[in-house]
């Protein structure tokens, strides 16, 4: 079929009677009539509606010009159908997933492993939940009944019985699954799964790589199990677990979304570039990345991430010792409307025990960072429904947000007494409070201009005329300089004494952060 038509004005004659037959196939090869792909310039086939629907929008955007394989609209199907010329292809596709799966042994052009994985789960989830049923898929099956057992708390045989009534009470041809077991593993192919990680009571280890098998912590040799109330070792059943979600699965499957493909790059096409700070891609660190490491910045697709943690009590008044730190993922690439909303917030860790993990919470970001360092190398035939390519995905870690206690678990700094603030460090110059025995910071005048009214007004402060300039703040060749020989996370029971040296040489940071294991 000739789409020369696709260059032509779109008010001429050509581009009209071109565009009648393109909307002929696409009426023909429409599952709903009322959401077919548009692929105006603005929507790119990532926005659905009716036929009017999409002669409004091409008429006033202009069409795709490089949308000559009508790939989204089953060009294909439609050529067999009416006896054109036969292709070497058959192309099926879900619209609201914008993946494709080519039907040919085309090497160069066949999606990946988990790609193929995934459209077989797509083409199980459009089934019908029985034969003639039109309210209801597999997959939304499924899902409702996963999420009664998730929110009530149902035990895996209790909801095994459940499925095999549900089998029972539905019309012979049923697809819905017949065990917990059969469940998960239809649910796996999403791409979330997770890893139940054991660790030790004391924050000392996580039992993984060299220590997988150990039955006892090397470092207090404190149990790996429960002790039961008669002080026996209930095996099998770990006295603290980490959940860890790993983020690169789930940073493959937003790419196979055109919809979240699309909203990846919107940094680099559609954020206004004038000076205003309106998003992290106007901040100085995202251009200080592009300008340093250049093999980086200049691929969009390439994601800038932030990490959040803090800690609360899930139970309420109910059990106050109890706590849950939850570690998540924010991705900075995505329109400022979207970046902060849940969908795109990724939990990557849930860290939960009597105790929280303080000073020692760098034993459980262990994993993620060995996938930040894997991201950071970049991450191998990831597929783009966008651009219908494979590319090597790439990751950096921008920065933290957290309150300040969090800020001192991470970082490493101290965050109380004399060398309080990460800015002054070791000139701080706190003043301790006669009555009260705590810290008081007032010399916050020395960031005022030199000669501001300010500074020699005494009464209105604390009786002391302020002739000291702002101290430069440590940058971060000084700081991994100071904290290259401390020592690195390793438990309660390993943590150091109190120091009790001379004022001056009151340390600054109190353990080298795991973070500083990143290459940048």
């Amino acid at each position: 079929m000739d789409k020369t038509w696709m260059l032509a004005d779109r008010r001429s004659l050509r581009f009209e009677i071109g565009f009648e037959n393109f909307l002929k196939v696409a009426s023909d090869n429409a599952k709903d009539p009322n959401n077919i792909p548009c692929p105006c310039l603005k929507c790119c086939n990532s926005g659905f509606g009716s036929i009017q629907f999409i002669k409004d929008h091409v008429f006033f955007n202009g069409i795709m010009e490089n949308y000559d394989r009508w790939k989204w609209h089953r060009e294909c199907s439609y050529a067999a159908r009416h006896g054109l010329s036969e292709g070497s292809e058959t192309v099926e596709m879900n619209p609201d997933l914008g993946i494709e799966v080519d039907d040919v042994g085309n090497e160069d052009e066949e999606l990946s492993a988990d790609s193929n994985e995934f459209m077989q789960f797509v083409e199980d989830g459009d089934k019908p939940l029985y034969p003639g049923c039109t309210k209801a898929t597999k997959m939304n099956g499924l899902i409702e009944t996963f999420n009664l057992k998730a929110r009530y708390g149902l035990s895996d045989s209790c909801y095994s019985d459940i499925l095999i009534l549900f089998g029972t009470l539905l019309p012979d041809g049923n697809e819905l699954p017949g065990s917990v077991k059969e469940a998960k593993n239809i649910l796996s192919t999403l791409g979330m799964e997770y890893e139940k990680i054991d660790a030790c009571p004391n924050d000392c280890i996580l039992y993984r790589g060299l220590h997988v098998a150990a039955q006892r912590c090397p470092t207090c040799t404190t149990s790996r199990w429960k002790l039961a109330k008669d002080k026996s070792e209930r095996v099998g059943v770990s006295a603290k677990t980490l959940w860890y979600f790993p983020p690169i699965p789930r940073f493959r499957r937003m790419f196979q979304s055109t919809f979240s493909a699309k909203q990846l790059t919107w940094h680099a096409k559609g954020s206004k570039k004038d000076g205003m700070m309106r998003h992290p891609a106007d901040s100085p660190m995202w251009k200080m990345i592009d300008t340093k490491w250049p093999d980086f910045g200049i691929e969009p697709r390439n994601l800038r991430l932030a990490l959040s943690s803090d800690g609360f009590n899930p139970f309420g008044a109910a059990n106050s010792k109890y706590s849950c730190w939850p570690v998540i993922l924010v991705t900075y690439n995505l329109p400022p409307w979207l970046c902060m909303k849940r969908k795109y917030m990724m939990l990557t860790l849930l860290i939960s025990g009597p105790k929280q993990p303080g000073n020692d919470i760098d034993v459980y970001l262990q994993p993620l960072v060995d996938d930040l360092k894997v991201l950071w190398d970049g991450v191998e035939r990831v597929y783009n429904s966008v651009r219908g390519e494979y590319f090597k995905l790439k990751a950096v870690l921008f920065w933290t947000i957290n309150d300040f206690p969090t800020y001192g678990n991470l970082s490493g700094s101290i965050v109380k007494g004399y060398n309080a603030c990460p800015i002054c460090v070791d000139q701080t110059k706190p003043y301790r409070l006669k009555k009260s025995n705590k810290m008081g910071f007032l010399r916050n005048r020395r960031w005022l201009p030199r000669y501001h009214p300010y500074r020699k007004q005494a009464s209105a402060f604390d009786n002391t005329i302020e002739n000291d300039d702002a101290p430069a703040p440590v940058t971060g060749e000084e700081t991994f300089a100071r904290v290259q020989r401390l020592p690195k996370a390793n438990g309660k029971k390993n943590s150091p004494a109190p120091y009790k040296g001379p004022p001056e040489n009151r340390p600054c940071w109190k353990k080298k952060s795991v973070f500083f294991e990143l290459e940048y």
